[in-house]
């Protein structure tokens, strides 16, 4: 019952990600980036995939997030807007960091 829980989370939580993109710069980037983990999640909820898939794909997540990461970190927060690339970077990373999060957590559940 938790782990559908957890699951139903990350299916939300990464749904809400995609949508909040729609007025990225580049969104046709970032909403398929989030919709895959929501699928994945989803496709855990279902029994299926196995550890491997889902370590590896967070792997691949992971390393996307280190290189996103901006050279000067200006925090994320909303209130501060666009102002510079280094925010969006920072974004960007610590987004890619909830997609490894969640793609580790379902490679850990049965």
């Amino acid at each position: 019952m938790v782990q559908k829980v957890i699951l139903w989370f990350f299916v939300v939580m990464f749904f809400v990600f995609a949508l909040v993109q729609y007025n990225d710069p580049d969104p046709y980037v970032w909403i398929p980036v989030y919709l895959i983990p929501t699928y994945l999640c989803y496709y855990k909820l279902q029994g299926k995939g196995d550890k491997v898939m889902y370590f590896g794909i967070g792997l691949l997540f992971l390393m996307w997030a280190i290189n996103q990461f901006p050279p000067a970190w200006e925090g994320v927060l909303l209130n501060q807007g666009m102002k510079t690339i280094n925010i969006e970077l920072g974004r960007e990373s610590l987004g890619l960091g909830c997609c490894t999060i969640g793609m580790w957590i379902c490679a850990a559940l049965k």
